[in-house]
């Protein structure tokens, strides 16, 4: 028997099956170890759930962000840098577009930006305790007579920020966010695609805080997450409170004061959750929030994780009512995650067909003949001037080719112009999904593309 189970008494309960899948397995994991045969499959009780299950997979290939990245020509990757993504013109708009978000949504909520170096020195991992449980995964290089880490988290270059000033407890909270990129050495078989990469963009933040803020804070980040989630359509949100795992710093009474505190946020916000033993990081207890895509897979995004040793280890402090020095806590959190890794589950959420307002090309103006190619330019024009991403399309070409490959490239809205629609100042719509939805004077398509846009609708 080569696994422990869970096991079913008999395989005839297994009515409903296919496989899946084979690839070859060392036994036990292990490269010296004879080389076996793996099969996968799956079996449901009703064929209706089977059947149900591999149309799901089949949808899932078709979505698949590494198949549409291409297609799209959003991003690729490359042997010269394995596991780092290359992102395309295409695909850079849309990821500003997810960090632009990010900020505005971030100023909003009175936090303020900061950037923090990319390379720091081998004594601060030690510091922060990354060196003991991390250094596996961190890359190394050295300069004249020190040794350096590329950073694989945010969060010791903010304590540095913190501590630049003695801090009052008028100050706290403290909510400083970053969007920093960290790198991250991954096996080779573990990567995949945006979902696994070796470099990658955190939308982190730190809150420095008194313990009688911990509560409010961690609310104040669940309304953030269910507004940031909302507006991308995610509404299924699952929650699980994560506890101590088994290399971790810092004391048992720490991690019960840190793991209570998350519970009680929770419980009074009124969110279900349920426990996840032992999956909290090596600082502390923490909360993972999982969303439900459209083809009904869970993703783990978002985190708040809670901190009473780094501060400690850093020396941070702060001057409480009374005039003493007091330790604030600490704060980790992510809403993205990894912007690469949400940007992946964005393009097989919506199967690459962006909304308007994240598409890379949100209009693109077709001519049906040479014509109409100065009247289509300055339609291009007009919307670029008013914010809208615009391409125009005056080849030589039959417009039904024309419409035929800007729909592949999920365009949401097609412009065709004529002799007609020149003498008009109109324009004739396509909507991706609806097709052609009439003419409507620039004017007004100019407005309602822009008030689409500004409502992320």
């Amino acid at each position: 028997d080569l696994c422990r189970g869970p096991h079913i008494e008999r395989t005839g309960r297994a009515k409903h099956f296919k496989l899946l899948s084979h690839s070859a397995a060392y036994w036990r994991g292990v490269e010296t170890n004879p080389v076996l045969q793996r099969i996968y499959g799956t079996a449901f009780f009703k064929k209706s759930h089977l059947d149900a299950h591999l149309q799901a997979l089949e949808e899932a290939k078709k979505r698949d962000h590494r198949k549409l990245g291409k297609e799209l020509d959003l991003f690729s990757f490359h042997e010269e840098g394995p596991g780092f993504p290359y992102y395309h013109p295409k695909g850079a708009i849309v990821f500003n577009q997810l960090l632009a978000f990010s900020r505005a949504e971030h100023r909003k909520r009175g936090y303020e930006e900061i950037i923090t170096p990319m390379v720091l020195s081998d004594e601060l991992w030690h510091q922060s305790g990354h060196w003991d449980t991390y250094k596996e995964n961190m890359y190394f290089t050295e300069a004249g007579a020190r040794s350096y880490a590329i950073k694989p988290m945010n969060c010791p270059g903010g304590t540095i920020v913190y501590r630049t000033k003695l801090r009052s407890y008028r100050d706290l909270p403290l909510r400083m966010s970053e969007l920093g990129k960290v790198h991250r050495y991954e096996k080779s078989g573990a990567m995949h695609g945006l979902f696994r990469a070796r470099a990658f963009t955190q939308d982190d933040a730190h809150i420095y805080c008194t313990p009688e803020q911990i509560e409010s804070e961690i609310v104040g980040v669940i309304d953030f997450l269910k507004h940031l989630y909302g507006t991308f359509g995610f509404t299924d949100i699952q929650v699980r409170l994560s506890t101590r795992p088994e290399k971790s710093i810092g004391s048992d009474e720490i991690w019960e004061t840190a793991t209570e505190a998350l519970r009680a946020a929770l419980e009074s916000v009124g969110i279900d959750y349920r426990i996840d033993p032992g999956a909290g990081v090596f600082y502390g207890p923490k909360i993972d929030v999982h969303i439900r895509d459209s083809l009904g897979r869970q993703w783990q995004c978002g985190t708040i994780q809670l901190d009473f040793s780094m501060p400690e280890r850093f020396g941070l402090e702060y001057v409480a009512d009374n005039s003493e020095r007091k330790r604030p806590v600490m704060i980790h959190r992510a809403l993205y995650g990894s912007v690469e890794r949400f940007l992946g589950i964005l393009i097989e959420h919506y199967s690459g067909a962006f909304p308007v307002w994240l598409a890379p090309v949100q209009a693109a103006v077709l001519s049906i003949t040479e014509r109409q190619a100065p009247y289509a330019q300055s339609v291009r024009d007009k919307l670029a001037g008013g914010g809208v991403r615009c391409e125009v399309d005056v080849r030589n070409e039959k417009i039904g080719h024309k419409i035929r490959e800007h729909s592949m490239m999920k365009v949401p809205y097609l412009l065709i112009v004529g002799d007609d629609e020149q003498n008009e100042g109109s324009v004739a719509v396509r909507k991706r999904g609806e097709g052609d939805v009439g003419k409507l004077p620039l004017d007004n398509f100019s407005r309602q593309i822009g008030q689409e846009i500004e409502q992320k609708t």
